[in-house]
């Protein structure tokens, strides 16, 4: 793809998403949600490959469904209600079409099932842009819609996909699959105390971007999409194999890294608010989560030479790229714990 194809792309990107933030008009805000959709398309489909050109339709046609329930519940509440407003959501068959309609966007269980199959067919620059920016634009909305949401319905999708993301990634072998159930996952935490604490679910989506696009980063730098190349990472660069462990640690969600106090505060949160059966169900639904992401830290760390690999090693190649962004979006994605407290009270 050409530079300035690709900027007159991202730069679409960004306006799409600023135009989201900023509107407080239901028909801006889907806007924004589609200028999103049709910027990603062509990067999706650069590569000219069969795989991708599915991936691309099935992107396609899951977007254009869930924007047609959007268009159809904003248009439906402004006839009963008179306005356009985001926040006058007060017809609850409008709401609950609403919150279907972005939760498919987002890719949230039982309405999940586009998400692994559309990042399997992406290289690793576009999956990462999938599965961090455009995130922002429909998270944006739920926070604007969380007072007049259906509790219930938003406990069921979080409980759903907590589980569906740990068990759907323990029997695949494709790192881009693998990450898609991690979101899928991180996107239940944030959707069961989005209306009960929204601050925790800001705090959560902040970091569960910093440590993806962490962990995308790292995958591009020694360019492994599938577990069975992880086992040649360590010969090649055991500083970038150390720090894969460390973001996988906490993606899974171990102190004292990053990835461990989203999901202390989300389950104390949960405690106080005498869910106590909930909080344990999440607690144990990150264990399955738990698993792979060890799974892939013994295939980088302990099938190291003298075991036998089945990959061809590959040549050891100097990297171009510079390495300031992924070194900040490392340290971030380790080192946050020590200051949660004065990131909660930013975000209050």
């Amino acid at each position: 793809m050409s530079p300035i194809a690709l900027t007159i792309f991202l730069s679409s990107l960004g306006l799409g998403t600023a135009i989201t933030f900023s509107s407080h008009h239901w028909l801006l805000a889907w806007m924004g949600l589609e200028i999103n959709t049709l910027a990603i398309i062509p990067m999706m489909s650069s590569q000219h490959h069969p795989r991708a050109v599915e991936a691309t339709t099935k992107y396609f046609l899951t977007q254009a469904a869930a924007s047609a329930l959007i268009l159809f519940s904003s248009i439906n509440n402004a006839w009963l209600t008179g306005e356009w407003s985001i926040l006058n959501m007060s017809n609850q068959f409008s709401s609950i079409t609403m919150t279907l309609a972005i939760l498919m966007k987002l890719g949230l269980a039982p309405l999940h099932f586009w998400l692994p199959e559309v990042l399997q067919g992406l290289n690793l620059a576009t999956g990462l842009i999938l599965s961090t920016w455009q995130k922002l634009a429909p998270m944006a909305i739920l926070f604007q819609l969380a007072p007049s949401m259906n509790l219930p319905l938003l406990l069921t999708f979080g409980i759903t996909s907590t589980l569906v993301g740990g068990w759907g990634g323990l029997n695949q072998t494709q790192l881009r699959k693998i990450m898609a159930y991690s979101s899928i996952a991180h996107l239940g935490w944030m959707i069961c105390i989005l209306t009960i604490m929204p601050q925790l679910t800001m705090l959560n989506l902040i970091v569960y971007i910093i440590m993806t696009a962490t962990m995308f980063t790292l995958l591009n730098t020694i360019s492994s999409t599938k577990i069975s190349s992880l086992a040649t990472s360590w010969p090649k660069s055991p500083a970038i194999a150390s720090l894969s462990v460390l973001t996988l640690l906490s993606l899974g969600g171990l102190p004292p890294l990053s990835g461990f106090m989203p999901k202390w505060l989300i389950l104390q949160e949960l405690t106080n608010q005498n869910t106590t059966a909930l909080a344990t169900l999440m607690a144990l639904s990150a264990l399955l989560s738990l698993f792979f992401y060890l799974r892939l830290c013994y295939s980088i760390s302990l099938t190291t030479a003298p075991n036998t690999s089945n990959t061809p090693i590959s040549w050891r190649t100097t990297p171009t790229n510079s390495k300031l962004p992924l070194a900040i979006l490392t340290i971030l994605s380790l080192c946050l714990l020590p200051i949660s407290p004065s990131i909660l009270i930013a975000l209050s």
